[in-house]
Parts: C-alpha cells; sequence; structure tokens
C-alpha cells in the first residue's frame, strides 16, 4: 500500500464514507464533496475493472465506458498487481446479488 496515502484526512475521509447508510446517503455525500467529473471517473474505474474481469478486450471497453486505453491500462495494472481490493469488492458485489 502507498504511505502517501495513509494520513489522518485520509482515514477521516474513509470514516466518512463507511459512516455512510445507504446508497441515497452516497449520492448526497459525494454530491457534495466531489465534482460530478471525479464521481464518474471512479465509477468508470470500476465498470472498466469488472470488464476487465470478464476477459473483454480494450478496444471494446474503450468503446463501451468511454474509457482512455491509458486508463484501461491503470485498472489493468491495479487489478494484477495491486493490493486485491478489486477482487474483493466484486466478490461482495456478486453475493449481495445473490442474496437478493
Amino acid at each position: 500500500m502507498n504511505d502517501k496515502l495513509h494520513t489522518g484526512a485520509v482515514d477521516t475521509f474513509f470514516d466518512a464514507v463507511l459512516a455512510l447508510k445507504d446508497r441515497e446517503e452516497c449520492y448526497r455525500f459525494f454530491e457534495d464533496i466531489a465534482t460530478v467529473n471525479e464521481v464518474l471517473s471512479l465509477s468508470q474505474r470500476l465498470e472498466v475493472a469488472g470488464m476487465l474481469k470478464e476477459g473483454r478486450t480494450y478496444l471494446d471497453i474503450a468503446h463501451r465506458t468511454g474509457a482512455s486505453t491509458a486508463t484501461i491500462s491503470r485498472v489493468g495494472r491495479s487489478m494484477s498487481g495491486g493490493n486485491g481490493s478489486y477482487d474483493i469488492v466484486f466478490e461482495r458485489l456478486n453475493k449481495k446479488k445473490e442474496d437478493k
């Protein structure tokens, strides 16, 4: 993990996110704390990761999401050499879908 990320301010930010109770609270909080483009950029990266996990090509992902190949490549590197967080998130999202 990147040591530069570990600050008191980031801890407080993550605690704030974890304190949110539902999707509506997330919408309201992120609309207040970030620009629309920042939220869309983060959500696009998660969408790209899901498509990479499905085995889609960069060209297909770029066409469907509008992400640049540089962004797709960056997400791919995070998925293969990162902290495993994408796998954790997708596993939990899939379990949530199955439980419904």
